[in-house]
């Protein structure tokens, strides 16, 4: 295909391309599937080898959230039967940190429920930080905690975290479809405020929510534009009890599809498969490793992932290996002291599509896969990890 020819080489120069040629890979049939990854993969292999970094999330605290995001178990007014508890301690948090990290897991994410942290919610993870990277030599550590006020983000980095997340979920023209409590442009302000103070950008993309291509495109080439070093895409968990419990919108080869597209848009930027792989990919999950490079280990927030062990076993069959500590993720020219820090990206028009609504898939919804989870952080029971 003269389209995956061209992308390929877009990928391989770190050349972005046309909003048409995103458009065009998810419009991709079953059929021209093993050609789109075997592309993107191409690009996936130039920047970063064979190598999947594993992340390990944290909860730090579950549910009872005063935000409204409609994909959320944790939003007001979920119905859905998750953990629910308050701030682990620090060497609680450390332990849990502990198991990932035992897994092989490069970095830890501690992830708090809520609008954003208070200044004491700062200095309590400030402190389980500091406990985390003293117990776990080498391990990077993420934090994510919704929006942050002035000041907030820097303080965060002085207490060693390496990275912040922040997603952009979907469109801003679609975004006040899922949520009302707050806006597109103040997690673009947040993601922001978090590179200026030093930390290492991490924002994605939730799909699967009865989004069309113009907005999956739509958020890749925003996020593109806000240049994080790495994105995770997470496919929609449809929790009971939230209002996209209904929305069962992807197949295998459609989540491949909006993974190789992300690819081409974000070549030399770590893409990492986050949560709803093992709900929306399932056997097909190894295929995804050919154009991601990081996934999550075991467990996610509030629902339970792939057996760690199985994880691993995945990568090691699939003919990839996992990163060690001592080997940095991001190729050199993204890299803070590399040369050229900035990546290139050619000027080009941006085509004009019309919004295409995404089919429904033909295979019979599978309520099962979906399992909240019932072990690990705030519970007695050990993590899968």
């Amino acid at each position: 295909m003269d389209l995956l020819n061209t992308l390929v080489d877009k990928g391989l120069r770190r050349e972005l391309p046309t909003r048409e040629e995103a458009l065009a890979v998810l419009a991709t049939s079953d059929d021209e599937l093993l050609d789109v990854v075997a592309a993107a993969g191409k690009v996936r292999r130039q920047w970063f080898g064979r190598r999947v970094k594993l992340n390990y999330l944290v909860n730090l605290k579950s549910g009872l959230c005063p935000e409204d995001c409609s994909y959320c178990s944790q939003r007001l007014g979920s119905k859905a039967e998750i953990l629910k508890y308050t701030w682990l301690k620090p060497d609680d948090a450390s332990k849990a940190a502990a198991a990932g990290v035992a897994g092989g897991a490069k970095r830890v994410c501690l992830v708090a429920s809520g609008r954003g942290p208070t200044d004491k919610d700062v200095d309590r993870v400030s402190e389980t930080i500091s406990t985390i990277k003293e117990q776990n030599e080498g391990v990077e550590v993420c934090a994510c905690l919704g929006l942050l006020s002035d000041g907030q983000a820097d303080r965060l980095r002085a207490a060693g975290a390496d990275a912040y997340n922040h997603n952009l979920n979907t469109s801003e023209a679609t975004y006040g479809d899922i949520c009302t409590t707050h806006d597109f442009s103040d997690r673009v302000s947040t993601v922001q405020q978090a590179q200026a103070a030093g930390m290492s950008a991490c924002s994605g993309l939730i799909a699967g929510m009865g989004e069309s291509d113009a907005d999956l495109v739509d958020v890749v080439f925003a996020l593109r534009e806000l240049d994080p070093d790495s994105v995770p895409v997470n496919f929609l968990i449809p929790f009971e009890g939230t209002p996209l419990a209904k929305e069962w919108n992807l197949t295998p080869q459609r989540a491949l599809r909006i993974l190789a597209m992300v690819r081409f848009v974000c070549p030399d930027i770590e893409v990492r498969l986050a949560g709803g792989r093992e709900v929306h990919l399932r056997s097909m999950q190894p295929l995804a490793l050919h154009l991601v490079n990081s996934i999550f280990l075991g467990d996610y927030l509030t629902s339970e992932g792939q057996a760690g062990k199985d994880d691993l076993a995945m990568i090691t069959d699939a003919g990839f290996e996992v990163e060690g500590t001592d080997t940095t993720t991001l190729p050199e020219h993204r890299r803070p002291c590399g040369d050229g820090a900035e990546t290139q990206a050619a000027t080009t028009e941006d085509a004009d599509a019309p919004a295409t609504t995404v089919p429904a898939p033909s295979d019979e919804t599978r309520r099962d896969l979906v399992a909240v989870r019932r072990r690990g952080a705030g519970t007695d029971l050990p993590p899968n990890a």
